[in-house]
This record gives C-alpha cells, structure tokens and sequence, in this order.
C-alpha cells in the first residue's frame, strides 16, 4: 500500500470541502467533542466530497460510525486501540492506521498488523497537549528501520520548511494541521504542501 506524500488532517467537512477540491489526496477527519449524529453526518459529507474529487478519506477513532458509513479507512490512538473491535474492522476490509510515540505503543501497533504508522510529535505541536517530548528526525529513521515495508507517516509540528528533512529521514508522507488551518490564506498555503510534495508523489489512480 503507498499513501500520498501530502496527509492533510482536519476536524470538519467543512475543512474538506474547502481544501480537497485543490487537489489534496489524503485527508483525514478528526472531531473531537461533537454528538454521534453530527459525526456520522461530517462523515457521510466528506466521504460524498472525497469521492468526488478521488481524495482518500480516513476517520479518525469512531470505527464504529466508518464502517457503518462504508467508509475504507480509519486511523486510531493508542487508547482507541485497546478498546477497538480488530475484527470488526477486518471483517468489513477497512484499512487502519495506528499513532505511535515510544517502543512499547509501537510494538503494540505493529501486532495488530497495521496498514500505516505514524509518530509523532516530530517536532513541538500547539495542535494538543502531548506527554511526549518532539521525537526529531533520528527517532523518524530508527523507526523507519523497525517498520519495514509499512508506510511511515511524520507528524507533529511539520511545516514547508521541514518537510524534505522528513522525507530524508524515512517518512512516506507528511501529515500536517495548524500549518495550514491556522494558516492566513489555507488554500494557498495547501497548494505550496501540494506542489513541495510533489517530486514525491506517486500515481494512485
């Protein structure tokens, strides 16, 4: 499996609507705090616009509402791991992907025989509160070695300037937030991550 080098993560389908369209090709929708109903409805809203546009959409923790949805990936934290159906998830042939901070949540990661790995934060985020220290580029290579052929996804802290560092280092693609959603101009910042991404790109048709 290979997954576009550009991973934009945002927290609506208003986000998606706005950004996808430009040509962004992985997306994913991470809510936090809303009802089942509004998310089931974010849901359904950005998987019509990731259709549309040929755009991966990935769910970020409620597995239950992907799958019901008919959704073809989802994304967990460590906690949302533990508590997850594994064979649910099989079952209904979705994709997951799986957040990593230290050796022990990796070793966990890799057992349930993920689609991806991320880690994170490579550098210092404002994005959340996180317990762990920035990760730097030589953890990204060690876990590069430790994951073999599993995509590597780098996140935390990234922005243009730092992305051909991460990409030197192991990562398959990079995901990014507050560069860009907190950005003064969101769609010209998603352009720049388009087209400083691109030499990486591969076809996904």
């Amino acid at each position: 499996m290979k997954l576009d080098p550009f991973y934009l993560i945002v927290d609506s389908s208003d986000w998606v609507a706005r950004l996808v369209p430009l040509g962004v090709k992985l997306v994913q929708l991470r809510i936090k705090d809303r009802s089942e109903t509004e998310i089931r409805t974010e849901i359904r809203n950005a998987k019509a616009i990731c259709a549309a546009d040929r755009c991966q959409l990935i769910v970020n923790d409620y597995w239950r509402l992907a799958i019901e949805e008919g959704c073809d990936f989802i994304h967990l934290g460590q906690e949302d791991l533990a508590d997850a159906d594994l064979g649910a998830i099989r079952s209904a042939g979705v994709k997951l992907g799986v957040s990593t901070h230290d050796a022990v949540e990796l070793t966990a990661a890799l057992a349930v025989e993920p689609d991806y790995i991320a880690l994170g934060p490579i550098y210092a985020t404002i994005l959340k509160q996180m317990k762990w220290a920035p990760q730097g580029l030589e953890r990204l290579r060690h876990w590069r070695s430790l994951v073999g052929d599993l995509p590597l996804v780098a996140i935390g802290g990234l922005n243009i300037d730092r992305i051909d560092g991460v990409f030197e280092h192991g990562a398959d693609s990079a995901a990014v937030v507050t560069d860009i959603t907190l950005n003064e101009n969101p769609e010209k910042r998603t352009r720049q991550w388009i087209a400083a991404t691109n030499s990486k790109r591969i076809d996904l048709r």
